[in-house]
């Protein structure tokens, strides 16, 4: 498992040289890699409006993570079964062309490709100024972020909410072609000629026990005086037991389904017409379900990389906001990305804070839910640098 953080440290000689021997020791010890993590020179404003967005860049920064777990779910539910179908690749960096002749056969060799894709995103950051103009206020800027990850929200919710409705329908249908004699289809069973339907007769299907089938051939035709004689045939049977056909006149249907009844026979309603409208209902919601298919694990695949490109941006965002309120103005600082196993995480952490103690004497890599002195800071923990932890668990594949 890995762990990512990104901290930032002022642009004093002794945090500067306390960067170089970071860099020598992780290179030694294999602790961790290091590289710069570019932030753009954005619009600082006023100290009241830099804690009014640091306070809500915390808040959206919670939200968009939640995002992309449930669109990462998403993806994991409605991709399950497809193991056999060339998807596109959809990647954060943009580049769609390099991955449309690649061929993913499943759900795990798309999140891996995935997966190493957004961290090379990460590693690799570049700020868009395209979508993101670093002439805007901080505030504005804020405002984008937080319109494109709860519009991903609400549509993620409507997409998945029309694919389920779908899929439960063709199930609930599936289910009762495949289910007990008692629910199934019986389409595939029941053939036309073996229905007699005239103006006074009609053909019934009734549901017999295994053990009872001796009882049936020797009662059916007592249930009522009007079932023609020797008329019933087994269609069907499976463990549970068979399906049987008898023919009588139309004014003793009810006298022989009571009759039917107090024996333990199971008269099936039935209707050819009926049973081939639902045929086609299920062959026309199968054809749905796959376009619908298509369609959303495309959204999703680049809605996901949208949303996680939206969150690195953010989390530039609170590095460039906190740096400022912590470090003070002209705005002076580094930005750097560590990536590290977590089984190393605690000595990093133990190195860290040794490096970076003169930025604030009292504050230790043990403290837990310990809040800055100055408002706006909401980090769960608290270090003599600034620390954002980037969660990859959502990058991870099981």
């Amino acid at each position: 498992m890995t762990d990512l953080w990104l901290i930032s440290v002022p642009l004093d000689k002794t945090s500067l040289t306390s960067v170089e021997k970071l860099k020598r020791t992780i290179a030694k010890t294999n602790q961790a890699s290091c590289c710069k993590f570019s932030i753009p020179d954005l619009k600082v404003g006023i100290l009241d409006s830099l804690l009014s967005v640091s306070d809500d860049l915390s808040k959206l920064d919670t939200l968009t993570e939640s995002v992309i777990k449930k669109t990462h779910q998403c993806m994991r539910e409605v991709m399950e079964q497809s193991t056999d179908k060339v998807m596109e690749n959809a990647l954060a960096n943009g580049d769609h062309g390099r991955n449309q002749k690649a061929v993913l056969s499943s759900l795990k060799a798309y999140l891996k490709s995935l997966r190493v894709d957004l961290m090379s995103y990460v590693t690799k950051f570049q700020w868009d100024k395209a979508k993101y103009p670093t002439a805007l206020p901080l505030s504005s800027l804020v405002d984008i972020l937080n319109k494109d990850v709860s519009q991903m929200e609400t549509e993620l919710k409507s997409r998945a909410a029309a694919y389920n409705s779908v899929k439960t329908s063709l199930q609930s249908l599936e289910h009762k072609q495949n289910g007990p004699l008692q629910t199934r289809s019986l389409n595939d069973i029941v053939k036309k000629e073996d229905l007699v339907v005239s103006e006074y007769l009609t053909t019934l299907l009734v549901l017999v026990n295994r053990g009872s089938y001796l009882q049936w051939e020797r009662t059916y035709e007592s249930l009522s005086e009007f079932v023609v004689p020797r008329s019933s045939r087994k269609l069907y049977e499976d463990g549970e037991g068979g399906v049987f056909s008898v023919t009588l006149f139309k004014r003793a249907v009810c006298e022989f389904k009571a009759k039917a009844q107090e024996s333990k026979f199971t008269v099936r309603e039935y209707s050819f017409d009926l049973e081939e409208k639902r045929q086609q209902e299920m062959k026309q919601l199968s054809v749905h379900k796959k376009e619908q298919y298509g369609t959303f694990v495309r959204w999703l695949k680049v809605n996901f990389s949208e949303v996680f490109v939206a969150w690195i941006h953010l989390k530039a965002l609170r590095v460039f906001v906190e740096s400022v309120v912590r470090y003070g103005l002209p705005v002076n600082y580094q930005a750097l990305l560590l990536q590290t196993d977590r089984k190393r995480s605690k000595k990093l952490r133990e190195e860290l804070s040794s490096l970076f103690m003169h930025l604030d004497p009292t504050a230790t890599a043990s403290k837990t839910d310990v809040s800055s002195d100055i408002p706006g800071l909401c980090q769960q923990e608290y270090f003599s640098y600034i620390c954002f932890h980037i969660n990859t668990n959502v990058l991870e594949v099981s």
